[in-house]
């Protein structure tokens, strides 16, 4: 799969403020190309601004081509934006940042020049005029970068709500696949291997084999070579493992079993070493996820998922005639202790897909309240199993209430989290927050992206398309 960059017009200025004319120009599309004589242009005279809408969320930068400038060069300062808000912000207000792309500079724009500025996840671009100069531009378009995807699996539910859960899902993860398989485009623009496991259940609902998520394997193993965890975190190691047996198992590609066999054994034996003969887990460090971290649940978790490794690294055993002793011994001191989870719903889901079973009260917990609690990287795992203990019906309208309500923000890729809280009292993310409103993006988030820090385009939140093809697909 290549990658080409479209150049995006913007649908709407959002803003203006200062002596701007005739902005409306930077709506129409025109030639790639800055001539000597221009004549429709947006004249700016002294210090202003001017807020664009793309539309949809984009990776990529801005493409500005600058007619005419009254000195030799003009400062103007940049800010992109998830969130019309973001574009408002300064660095620091609010968990606002250049975390792994620049989204906030200033630069310098020249007379007859065509130029492109930044590398990052954004709808919103804010361009203020520092300088009392004036200047003339042609153009400001979206630089789109991007991957070219084959045609996906078809897909069609005859529900227009859940149609755009679907397409807007496909987007984030289309978005998110750049030079490797990314978390985010934004911020986390990095090959986080646990989160890569949804990421892998999308790409392959949509396109069956998938490269990228083999590079993704690959670069991992060498960047983190046996005796390290992977990312740092034990938990991902074991990730790493289930998406070996489950992408193998779904796309036929078994040669990647006997490639990394040695891998594999390594992980089962550095685990091994870290669950005592009573079953107690003695790792360095815990993580499922976010809402669970340093929580209740979260031994109970990594329980869970080190209980669903062993399951699938026996089958990867199995299939490569290899020997299976040290991970049934690893599975057997598992389950010497149970897995009690007290409140989380993904712990639940993780508990359930790991033995196939829950109490009763487990199952009415991960029921109670709908989409209330439920987790944007979890939700595969937790739909999939409220469709399983329970109906399927309950499962897709918690899908619908949880989604839906990202969309009715004016979602167009899905968050990196999201809490039904978040609902009652605050803004679209296409408009600013109205007095006595809560903003949607500043003021929630918790963890490591606390308000404007938060990626509005996270990869693991689109596994919620192998639960659609599983559950919602009519063809």
């Amino acid at each position: 799969m290549g990658f080409v960059t479209e150049y995006i017009a913007p649908v709407k200025i959002f803003a203006t403020h200062g002596k701007i004319e005739n902005v409306n120009n930077l709506l129409i599309k025109r030639d790639l190309q800055i001539c000597v004589e221009e004549s429709e242009v947006c004249t700016v005279n002294g210090k202003g601004y001017i807020v664009f809408d793309f539309g949809m969320e984009y990776s990529g930068g801005a493409r500005i081509l600058t007619h005419v400038t009254s000195k030799s060069a003009v400062k103007v300062r940049l800010r992109f934006g998830e969130s019309v808000a973001e574009t408002y912000t300064e660095v620091g207000e609010k968990g606002a940042c250049n975390d792994h792309s620049l989204r906030d500079f200033e630069t310098m724009l020249t007379s007859y020049s065509d130029m492109t500025f930044g590398q990052t996840g954004f709808r919103f671009l804010r361009i203020d005029f520092l300088e009392d100069v004036s200047l003339t531009l042609k153009n400001v378009y979206c630089a789109y970068t991007h991957r070219v995807f084959p045609e996906a699996i078809p897909f069609a539910s005859g529900d227009s709500r859940i149609e755009n859960i679907y397409s807007v899902a496909k987007r984030t993860i289309e978005l998110c696949c750049q030079t490797y398989l990314w978390d985010g485009i934004k911020r986390d623009r990095l090959v986080w291997i646990g989160d890569t496991h949804p990421e892998m259940l999308a790409l392959t609902s949509l396109y069956s084999r998938a490269p990228i998520v083999e590079e993704a394997l690959d670069i991992t193993a060498r960047q983190f070579p046996l005796g390290t965890w992977m990312n740092n975190i034990p938990m991902y190691s074991a990730w790493w493992v289930i998406i070996i047996a489950d992408y193998c198992a779904i796309t036929g590609t078994f040669d990647l079993v006997d490639r990394y066999r040695d891998y594999v054994e390594g992980i089962i034996a550095q685990c091994d070493d870290c669950v005592k003969d009573n079953g107690e887990l003695d790792f360095p460090y815990y993580f499922v996820d976010w809402p669970t971290h340093e929580q209740p649940d979260e031994l109970a978790g990594c329980r869970a998922l080190f209980t669903i490794m062993v399951n699938k690294a026996l089958e990867i055993e199995k299939s490569a005639k290899l020997d299976t002793t040290r991970v049934k011994s690893l599975k057997a001191k598992l389950e010497k202790m149970p897995i009690e989870v007290k409140t989380s719903k993904q712990v639940i889901a993780l508990k359930y897909l790991a033995t196939g079973k829950i109490t009763e009260e487990e199952r009415q917990t991960i029921l109670a309240g709908g989409a209330k609690g439920m987790s944007t990287f979890m939700s595969y795992y937790i739909l999939k199993t409220v469709a399983e203990i329970h109906s399927p019906e309950y499962a897709i309208q918690m899908m619908k209430d949880y989604y839906g309500a990202m969309l009715d923000k004016g979602a167009t890729t899905f968050f990196e989290d999201f809490d039904m809280d978040w609902v009652e009292n605050s803004n679209c993310l296409y408009e600013l927050p109205k007095e006595g409103q809560r903003d949607i993006h500043g003021d929630f988030g918790k963890y490591c992206y606390v308000g404007f820090r938060h990626s509005f385009c996270h990869g693991w939140s689109a596994g919620v398309i192998k639960f659609l093809y599983e559950y919602c697909n009519e063809k």
